[in-house]
């Protein structure tokens, strides 16, 4: 089944290239069936970017996905521009009164700042409660997800000594977890952060529960409350050259970067980077559809609590 997207998305016409089936709403209005609305927070810089690669991941399942794009009002974009946010993004204030059955809450490039410092925490933190009672699971990414550590439970994040940049092993710790069902035992999956949750206090946090993790980039997937809270610390949605343009980037503005880990052959950038963790991306993002939204929430999306 499609996700469905506003007709004029630009991420509509390169899902459509990919043979990846999305439907506009003209469409959907025709068709009988009860859609999972899915609410996705993007507070990534490049918001088309991430459009793009969180709509691909969503993709892959039999369930209709409606995606609702979610602003922050408290901050102004510089590498997005105002019509494309005022075109396909709304802001807390204008759904405030909706029900979701699933919540996405993105990364963001502040992490070398104090929750606080950032302009826009109060305006997530108030999402974030406003989720409780309005969304029947919430996946955290990246800096959502020790935002979400700090938030809800006090764990506070610290500064890595360089760069987490590459693409790293991890081990399946809990299988009786069904968000890992069909996972190997290691899969791999990036990671590009200056911080992270330690490891130590999430599993010391009585709340949560550890499902996978790496020697080298800690805990990468965490549950709470049932699934109404996932925490997920890596981008498991990144497409193939995410990280090489990260890379580029970082080493045009002179900034200490080494090659990332385990992703080119050879580690030579004028190669093409391997795609080594799609299959457990797309497994992650379907089991979480499936397990914790489609299963999960109400027929009656009114009756979220």
């Amino acid at each position: 089944m499609p996700i469905k997207i506003q007709s004029e998305l630009p991420a509509k016409e390169i899902l459509e290239n990919e043979n990846i089936f999305v439907m506009d709403e003209n469409r959907a209005m025709h068709q009988d069936i009860r859609p999972l609305q899915v609410c996705i927070l993007n507070i990534m810089p490049v918001k088309q970017d991430t459009e793009l690669q969180l709509l691909r991941a969503l993709s892959n399942t039999p369930l209709q996905v409606d995606v609702t794009f979610l602003n922050v009002k408290s901050h102004v974009s510089v590498n997005t521009s105002a019509n494309h946010l005022n075109k396909f993004y709304t802001t807390i204030d204008e759904i405030r009164d909706r029900k979701f059955d699933g919540l996405i809450i993105t990364g963001a490039p502040v992490e070398d700042i104090t929750f606080e410092e950032v302009d826009y925490w109060q305006e997530v933190c108030d999402i974030m409660d406003w989720a409780q009672e309005h969304v029947t699971s919430t996946l955290h990414i990246c800096w959502g997800a020790q935002a979400a550590f700090y938030h809800y439970y006090g764990i506070q994040k610290r500064q890595l000594p360089e760069k987490l940049f590459g693409v790293y092993p991890h081990r399946v710790a809990n299988r009786k977890i069904p968000l890992v069902r069909g996972f190997d035992d290691v899969f791999y999956a990036p990671h590009s952060r200056h911080t992270e949750t330690p490891a130590a206090d999430i599993h010391a946090c009585k709340e949560v529960t550890v499902l996978a993790e790496s020697d080298e980039a800690g805990v990468f997937l965490a549950i709470a409350e049932n699934g109404k809270k996932i925490f997920v610390n890596g981008h498991p949605e990144y497409d193939r050259y995410t990280l090489h343009n990260e890379y580029l980037r970082d080493l045009s503005k002179n900034l200490p970067i080494h090659i990332p880990y385990n992703y080119y052959p050879n580690d030579n950038p004028e190669e093409k980077p391997l795609l080594q963790w799609r299959s457990h991306s797309n497994n992650l993002y379907s089991n979480w559809l499936n397990y914790y939204v489609y299963q999960a929430t109400p027929y009656d999306i009114s009756e979220i609590k």
